[in-house]
């Protein structure tokens, strides 16, 4: 029995089962002839004030075949970024016909999958493009025009034609699966977590689960002032005075001032929000973290896939790169793997992608390893600084300072042996064995400041030279720990105006004698609560406690594991290219940090080799 005809038969049924050679999809449909096509949803929604529903604007191709009774799963992509900057590592930006139509999709969902029975659905989020309304930096309105879409795919929202007459999508079952990296996965995170049916599955890459922790770490300001109405006016191409307003409010609600969390804050938490919950989510979630990226943070997975219920089918890859979609980093594995998952979750197709192991972890250059979960299994390491600079499991006595200046990274690294105000420095000995990490470390400082407020920084970092994932390098042709090495790959089928063919890139290695394996920062004055800043009183002794970022790596026999203790953190005070030490980034306190080493510790999840 051909696919075809086997299609026809399963597009009648609630969950398909189909046999496909090999467990996938075959490109049996024609890419040139698939309907293109647009319409507008109407939201639920009306931000920008102007008394009526934002409609929201959805470009669609599907099959050529779903006009005359083939019902197809839907992929679905919504983004922010159609007009400004583009999409993906080659900024590619859509082209429509004489008729508004799309005749070039940004990516390669649907050179590739519309060939193998799926509809691509390409939505303009509120406020951007051609939809109406305005951008709120992932606030409830970027969410739920979303949702509108996935309401309407399901028969439950009502949308309009080009010449403004309602129109049912009556060609797909319903079956919706989201995906996108950066804002455009984080959109899918929210609509998941309203629960809304339909929405079968959800590929977020490099995604958010909190606003908070896009432009926060507990209480320090880590992107520049005033980010999240640049934000808004990045993506949204109207007049000035459309959307002032509301980005006027954005501006003073954030609160740049303490950097604490609040009611503004909240509404953007896809976690535990008021509208979004994790706790919410019926989607399988196939989820991609680069604990590298200084973008959007390792938390914002690790504590997103911990709450997701136990239900919930599930798959991660964990890696060492930056703020990056894995199709520019392990192309043929990627492409081969989402074709499954998405086979499996929208079409039923019984493959071997769940029997397999779920996650994925990268530990350096090409060194890629397969488990059932995530974290690994570990065990809780303490380890305490020495006064004699070393690291050991036993308590020490004795203090140390330094001041609160803001420097990067690497200074606060380099060299850790030299004496340097501005930070302390503890390596244990050389490891007798390999060793891993793999989770979330904490770390708890007893500390004295002589000004009301200090922040206190600290680095977990792998001393030991060797090749690595250079994650910091950046240029025209390099970035977030990729290069590009020449050439193309086409993926999928291709038109005169959309080929589906793009760069190919390759791991972008150095050579380093040290590497900053993990990082946190909390402002001193929120130790009691991200919600209200509390000045400390000088002189008096404080125990404060939090946890660094997530991270799954490994330590090679003969390095050394390093505790730096520092203060601000300028390679985290972000400016709008993405890069440390923004014009307005914080310069530190200048507050003089005395360290009692007997109450300071780092817990760390950690196995060693055998």
């Amino acid at each position: 029995m051909t696919y075809t005809v086997i299609a026809l038969l399963a597009s009648a049924l609630v969950s398909p089962t189909m046999e496909v050679p090999d467990g996938l999809t075959q490109p049996t449909y024609s890419y040139e002839d698939a309907i293109r096509e647009h319409v507008r949803v109407e939201s639920t929604v009306d931000s920008d004030g102007d008394g009526k529903k934002d409609l929201v604007r959805v470009d669609i191709i599907r099959p050529k075949e779903s006009a005359s009774g083939l019902k197809v799963p839907v992929i679905m992509q919504e983004s922010p970024y159609y007009d400004e900057p583009g999409v993906g590592f080659e900024i590619e930006k859509k082209k429509y016909d004489a008729n508004g139509n799309v005749t070039k999709f940004p990516m390669y969902y649907d050179n590739y999958f519309v060939p193998r029975g799926y509809a691509f659905v390409s939505v303009d989020m509120i406020g951007t493009r051609l939809s109406d309304g305005c951008p709120a930096s992932y606030g409830p309105s970027d969410v739920l025009g979303g949702k509108a879409v996935v309401d309407w795919l399901n028969g439950r929202a009502t949308a309009y034609d080009a010449k403004g007459d309602p129109v049912k999508a009556t060609w797909t079952t319903g079956r919706t699966g989201m995906i996108g990296h950066s804002y455009e996965g984080s959109l899918a995170v929210g609509i998941a977590g309203t629960g809304v049916r339909g929405l079968e599955t959800i590929v977020p890459l490099a995604s958010f689960s909190r606003g908070y922790e896009m432009w926060r770490a507990n209480g320090t300001l880590t992107w520049f002032k005033g980010g999240a109405a640049w934000q808004s006016k990045r993506v949204d191409k109207d007049p000035d005075e459309k959307c002032g307003a509301l980005r006027q409010r954005m501006q003073e609600d954030s609160d740049d001032a303490t950097g604490d969390y609040n009611a503004f804050w909240h509404e953007r938490d896809y976690l535990n929000g008021p509208q979004f919950k994790a706790s919410n989510v019926r989607a399988s979630v196939f989820a991609v973290m680069g604990f590298q990226d200084r973008n959007v943070v390792g938390s914002q997975f690790s504590e997103w896939w911990a709450k997701l219920p136990r239900t919930v089918e599930r798959k991660a890859w964990v890696t060492q790169y930056g703020h990056l979609d894995p199709f520019w980093a392990r192309r043929d594995v990627w492409v081969n793997t989402l074709h499954q998952w998405f086979d499996h979750e929208l079409m039923g197709v019984d493959n071997d992608i769940m029997r397999r192991p779920r996650i994925d972890v990268q530990h350096g250059p090409g060194r890629w390893l397969a488990q059932a979960a995530w974290p690994a299994p570990s065990k809780a390491v303490t380890l305490r600084p020495q006064r004699d600079g070393s690291l050991a499991t036993t308590p020490s006595t004795g203090t140390g300072d330094y001041i609160d200046i803001a420097k990067t990274e690497t200074a606060m690294s380099e060299n850790p042996a030299t004496a340097n105000p501005n930070r302390l420095a503890f390596l244990t000995p050389p490891l007798k064995a390999a060793t891993r990490l793999s989770g979330t470390p904490s770390v708890s400082m007893r500390v004295k400041l002589d000004k009301p407020a200090a922040n206190l920084g600290v680095l977990l970092v792998d001393y030991g030279t060797d090749t690595r994932i250079d994650y910091r390098e950046t240029g025209p042709d390099r970035g977030q720990g990729l290069k590009f090495i020449g050439g193309e790959d086409c993926v999928g089928a291709s038109t005169n105006d959309d080929d589906g063919c793009y760069l190919r890139a390759a791991d972008n290695t150095a050579t380093s004698a040290f590497n900053v394996v993990s990082r946190g920062i909390i402002d001193a004055q929120n130790h009691r609560s991200l919600s209200r800043s509390t000045p400390l009183a000088p002189g008096k002794a404080y125990q404060i406690s939090w946890k660094l970022q997530p991270q799954d790596y490994e330590f090679k026999a003969g390095h050394r594991l390093g505790l730096i203790l520092t203060g601000s953190n300028d390679d985290s005070n972000l400016d709008p290219s993405g890069s440390g030490g923004g014009d307005d980034a914080e310069p530190g306190t200048g507050a003089k940090i005395t360290v009692d080493l007997g109450g300071t510790s780092i817990k760390l999840p950690l196995t060693t080799r055998k």
